[in-house]
């Protein structure tokens, strides 16, 4: 069930911009996995092996956290959790210095969650004018924005979120809107928040028994407007416009397990897998449909094993990598599965995969970064050994990447 809660008029001013916040974000990296969740990113001074004495800076963070960090312009916003105090902290850092510009504290009330996981996994989401935050606290799921000088704008608490392993999802945003997941063992939704004033535009309920933790995808159907695509258990994959909140198509049901790792678009169709117990054991390609009524899309491919659980797959050119916790990456043809290599990569992960300049770079959770060569053959480039464990996606912006440690953040590149 849908709730619209703003004139269609409104809507038809918001298409527009929202077509072109697409294209003028591309230069920043606005959300988790960057710009439309691409994991794409530009710099061809970034390097393809480094050590210490060749980082730009590191500096020490206030507190741990797994979420990756978000840029614009020259600021770096990321958050850190002090569980200690029950206090989550959003902070700004100068992204040429490393320099902290403001933070700003929070109380939040802790709750149930996996030992793996932290209060502070969601990655925010950033524009021009604001920085948007999705978080629990209790059990309630916490919607809030601040600008970019660490004023807190408007909070709310939009409603019941009870998971046996915490919170992870993380918010977009698109034309002015916070667009959020809350799919859990409560009262489900997809809304859509106006960036200004926290104002919900457009609600859908959902029917979710078991916790999503996907950040959803954009899909840009060729002469069309963009989709923001979410997947769950109990609705399988579901295309919405990110204006009006219309459903645009549903798949049938796909999985029987929770999805973590995001849905990624890739050579025609959108990829997303589920799991349970540390590992990933379903998957689907679905080529997006037309119209709700006959469901509206329908499976390319599917497989079984090597699957992710948590990290989060990257498309590049025709091939779909797809990077197991455990180590394994797979490459396929996106468009229909067809393997094309496989490769132990003998280590652990949450991060997901980033890519600039042709080389795929994944950070192990023990703390290395192996580069890889995009391409149809394997090819190991570089190993090298970052201080410390990490469990972040690294972030890429104006020819610099920016790895979150547990307890650092390191700048590398010009």
């Amino acid at each position: 069930m849908m709730m619209r809660l703003r004139s269609k008029w409104c809507g038809v001013c918001l298409v527009a911009f929202v077509v072109l916040c697409g294209m003028a974000s591309g230069q920043e990296w606005t959300r988790f996995r960057g710009p439309d969740g691409t994991g794409m990113g530009n710099g061809e001074s970034i390097p393809v092996s480094f050590a210490e004495a060749d980082y730009l800076w590191k500096v020490k963070l206030p507190a741990p956290g797994h979420s990756s960090p978000v840029l614009w312009g020259d600021r770096i916003f990321l958050t850190c959790s002090h569980d200690a105090n029950e206090q989550r902290e959003v902070v700004c850092l100068d992204a040429k210095s490393g320099t902290t510009l403001w933070s700003t504290k929070m109380p939040f009330t802790p709750y149930r969650h996996n030992r793996q996981n932290s209060f502070a996994a969601s990655t925010p989401a950033v524009d021009a004018e604001r920085v948007y935050v999705n978080w629990i606290s209790g059990e309630q799921f916490v919607a809030l924005a601040l600008d970019h000088e660490g004023n807190t704008l408007w909070r709310r608490e939009m409603g019941e979120f009870r998971a046996t392993h915490g919170a992870g999802a993380s918010p977009i945003v698109l034309g002015g809107l916070m667009i959020v997941g809350n799919d859990n063992k409560e009262t489900s939704f997809l809304a859509g928040l106006d960036g200004k004033t926290g104002e919900t535009i457009w609600q859908i309920k959902r029917n979710s028994k078991m916790t999503s933790y996907i950040t959803p995808a954009v899909y840009r159907p060729k002469d069309s407007t963009p989709e923001v695509v979410f997947v769950n258990e109990a609705n399988g994959m579901t295309g919405v416009d990110p204006v009006s909140g219309e459903m645009k198509w549903e798949s049938d049901k796909l999985f029987t397990l929770k999805s973590v790792a995001s849905p990624v678009v890739a050579g025609g169709v959108i990829f997303a897998t589920a799991g349970a117990g540390g590992a990933g054991r379903q998957s689907a390609a679905v080529r997006p449909g037309d119209r709700l009524a006959d469901r509206g899309s329908t499976v390319a491919w599917k497989l079984d094993r090597d699957l992710p659980y948590v990290p989060t797959s990257i498309a590049i050119d025709e091939h779909l990598y797809i990077l197991s916790d455990l180590g394994v990456m797979t490459c396929v043809v996106a468009a229909t599965g067809e393997p094309v290599w496989q490769e132990d990569l003998d280590a652990k992960f949450y991060a997901s995969p980033v890519c600039v300049n042709g080389r795929i770079y994944v950070v192990t959770r023990g703390g290395e970064v192996i580069v890889l060569e995009a391409g149809p053959e394997y090819k190991l480039l570089a190993k090298s050994t970052l201080p410390e464990k990490t469990d972040a996606t690294p972030a890429i912006a104006n020819g610099r990447m920016y790895i979150r440690t547990l307890n650092h953040l390191i700048c590398i590149g010009e």
